[in-house]
């Protein structure tokens, strides 16, 4: 009796569209397919830092923009076999306090964002059977004080990506990705009360990065549908 093969993960990534790769954890997204033989293109608002893979600048929260960046990203890698979502901000305070264009910026871009780059993919992904990854975060599952926006884009998040994935099932794959609190500048513009008073807690973004790269690199007709990754003294969680 002649055993059957068994299926064998990716060697690359392939083609990866990164949102918000210009920094923080789509920066560690880029490099990590960097290094492991695939080839990034980055989407993000501020592209100057970028160098060494092709870049768009383009604010997810304009959808139309997103499309024509998509199409055009699509079209210079020749396809795409993944995308991940990891362009997000936060406005903190409290909803009375929150001026409402800024709390719907935190919907626009966290979670219309990822939904119009993801819809704009959709078709390169189906020919490739490529696979999507959406970053959410613990807050995406746990709510907090102070936190409305956020946590309503991430819960978002999370109830698009299970959808999505339902939806899709056999043509695209589709990883929820659940990352605690990293070293990144994600807290820069936030007021010192709403700064992280002890960053020894916050996970590297590269650790992350390397759970989406497991995520990409899974056999074909394997999927990871959800992961939550943390530092081990995560506060958020559970």
């Amino acid at each position: 009796m002649t055993a059957e093969p068994t299926a064998t993960a990716s060697t690359t990534p392939g083609r990866v569209l990164v949102t918000g790769g210009a920094s923080g954890l789509g920066a560690a997204v880029v490099e990590a397919v960097l290094r492991s033989g695939g080839t990034p293109v980055v989407l993000d608002r501020d592209i100057s830092s970028v160098s060494g893979v092709k870049a768009f600048e383009v604010d997810v929260a304009d959808r139309a923009a997103v499309e024509q960046a998509v199409r055009e990203a699509a079209e210079t890698l020749g396809g795409l076999d993944a995308v991940v979502t990891a362009a997000g901000i936060d406005r903190c305070g409290k909803l009375a306090d929150v001026e409402a264009t800024e709390w719907e910026k935190v919907i626009g871009v966290n979670l219309m964002g990822t939904v119009s780059t993801v819809r704009a993919a959709l078709p390169y992904l189906k020919e490739t059977h490529g696979r999507v990854v959406t970053v959410a975060s613990t807050l995406g599952k746990r709510a907090v004080a102070d936190a409305t926006a956020y946590c309503a884009s991430k819960f978002g998040v999370v109830g698009f990506s299970h959808a999505l994935a339902a939806e899709t099932g056999g043509e695209i794959g589709v990883t929820t990705m659940i990352p605690g609190g990293m070293k990144t500048r994600f807290f820069d513009d936030r007021t010192e009360q709403y700064k992280p008073q002890d960053d020894s807690r916050l996970n590297d973004p590269a650790n992350t990065a390397q759970a989406i790269l497991f995520a990409l690199n899974q056999p074909t007709g394997c999927e990871v549908r959800e992961m939550l990754i943390c530092h081990e003294e995560e506060g958020s969680w559970p």
